[in-house]
């Protein structure tokens, strides 16, 4: 077994010189192994496998995607997503009276931002409103809620 790790570390080692700068983050991704290994591993087999060994292993990558953080870059649509929140956290009143009325600028910036087809924004609205006790199930009902509550509706 020792035979066949060292065989292989060596075989990592000197194919590695076959890679050209900066793969090692094409190779590995993101994460804390990427962070560690940063400069060691563009020309090297064995350090892209600590670092994707690290990146996979300690459960961070997933964190760096979802945080921006570990050399990651969160995905577009998280920060889309991030930005109706806010959008629905700051006008949920207006959202509400708007839901009910099938109309307002609200609710056209919500559909937008939802990336309904505009072909299709009447129909979704109209959705809405025939819904709205699907969508504001009590007055205490919360952003995330709203955003769930109107996802099941559309699927229905």
């Amino acid at each position: 077994m020792k035979k066949l790790l060292t065989g292989l570390m060596v075989s990592l080692l000197l194919s590695g010189t076959a890679f050209a700068a900066g793969e090692a983050r094409t190779n590995t991704g993101c994460g804390l192994g990427t962070v560690l290994w940063e400069n060691k591993a563009d020309d090297n087999v064995f350090f892209q496998a600590l670092q994707a060994t690290t990146n996979g292993s300690s459960g961070n990558q997933t964190f760096g995607i979802s945080s921006g953080t570990s050399e990651c870059k969160p995905p577009a649509k998280s920060a889309q997503n991030e930005r109706l929140n806010q959008f629905v956290r700051a006008n949920m009143d207006n959202l509400a009276k708007e839901i009910a009325m099938g109309k307002g600028e609200t609710l056209d910036t919500f559909v937008e931002m939802l990336g309904v087809d505009p072909s299709q924004s009447d129909a979704f609205k109209a959705k809405l409103q025939a819904n709205f006790t699907n969508i504001f199930t009590s007055d205490k009902v919360v952003m995330a809620e709203v955003i769930d509550n109107v996802v099941t509706v559309d699927k229905n």
